[in-house]
């Protein structure tokens, strides 16, 4: 059978997707025979090489990017990811103005401008204006990378995708996937979503919740946690603005008291962002600290600092994440999608600790496929 491309539009053309972009053409490049050294689950899943997936259109609402090439405008200010694959500035599809609504925190327009946002002075679109370019770009998949605290304009793209037929990844703490009336307007739409929030591959969520977890597995008596990140991309920036941190702060914290034996009060764990500090650019730290008791009420205390590039580790999520919605909406299954879901993302549906969302998600992959698909 000939395989088709994975026909992709991504909303906001930050960091995340300037590093997804790069991995795409990393993989188109060249020959890539130790798949796994590039930080996948994967070489295939369902047919679906990293190669396939195809990025036909792109919102956003920077005049640096908006009407500019993809691959030039994934490398445009306030972006600061690190370039690991370099993007030929003339190719891809032209980044389309998207609507503003809530997609920006006020205070972004008060910082220097290589860091804060230049909004396009084009006129934004109207519903069915993107929903009908959605249709003649032929796109199947819409994921969603739009600034921390955008639910307004994350529900307007959702609207989009459900008119469009498309299938969603939700890469934002905006609860879709995990919202009944989300999950039901999918449903009935006959479209599969996956969300909320992307796990990063290694990173401060995915760290935490393992040694929580290994808490809970070797009787180990979990008293107090806190987790606290710094970085200097605009994702950091953004969230200064507190009002917008409401369903991030409940998608991280749901995500670790998920996993623990107990349910820890309210004051005895603390996660979410601390502070912007320019100079770190998309590099994410993150100071970890476990409190519990061991045998006999002995204390343990572990302190763990957690240094990586942010975007690069949610990229290669996406693109395993973006494969499975292709093969549910290939498999016609509709609403939210609990395995992939369960292994992908923070806020899921409904939350399994990561072995078993892992096997749930091997399971999907390989429901009805023949071994080496």
């Amino acid at each position: 059978m000939t395989q088709k491309n994975i026909k992709v539009a991504i909303i906001g053309v930050g960091n995340c997707a300037s590093s997804l972009v790069q991995g795409l053409n990393l993989f188109r490049s060249q020959s890539v025979d130790s798949w796994q050294s590039y930080g996948l689950m994967h070489e295939f899943i369902g047919g679906y090489a990293p190669s396939h997936i195809e990025i036909v259109t792109a919102y956003d609402i920077d005049q640096r990017k908006v009407g500019y090439p993809l691959h030039q405008a994934c490398c445009a200010k306030p972006n600061c990811t690190k370039v690991f694959f370099d993007l030929p500035k003339n190719q891809g599809p032209m980044v389309q103005r998207g609507p503003l609504l809530d997609g920006m925190a006020d205070h972004m327009l008060e910082y220097a401008e290589a860091e804060r946002f230049v909004v396009s002075q084009q006129s934004e679109p109207k519903l069915e204006q993107v929903v009908q370019h959605l249709k003649e770009v032929g796109a199947q998949v819409l994921l969603n990378l739009l600034p921390v605290g955008s639910q307004q304009a994350s529900e307007f793209y959702m609207e989009a995708a459900l008119q469009a037929g498309l299938a969603v990844v939700n890469g934002i703490p905006v609860f879709i996937a995990s919202n009944l009336h989300w999950q039901e307007k999918f449903q009935t739409a006959g479209l599969p979503v996956l969300g909320d929030d992307v796990k990063a591959q290694f990173g401060a969520t995915i760290v935490h919740r393992a040694l929580v977890d290994l808490c809970r597995k070797r009787g180990v008596k979990l008293k107090r946690t806190y987790q606290l990140n710094t970085g200097g991309n605009t994702d950091f920036l953004n969230m200064l603005d507190k009002k917008r941190l409401g369903s991030k702060k409940i998608s991280k914290t749901e995500s670790v008291q998920a996993v623990a034996k107990e349910r820890l009060q309210g004051e005895d764990i603390h996660i979410g962002p601390s502070d912007y500090i320019p100079w770190l650019k998309d590099n994410k730290i993150c100071h970890l600290r476990i409190e519990a008791d061991l045998f006999g009420g002995i204390p343990l205390e572990l302190d763990l600092k957690l240094s990586v590039e942010d975007s690069p580790n949610s990229a290669g999520v996406l693109v395993d994440a973006l494969r499975c919605a292709k093969l549910a909406l290939d498999r016609g299954l509709k609403g939210a999608i609990e395995g992939p879901s369960a292994y992908f993302f923070k806020s899921p549906p409904i939350q399994f600790d990561d072995a078993s969302a892992y096997q749930m998600v091997e399971d999907f992959i390989y429901a009805g496929v023949k071994s080496g698909d």
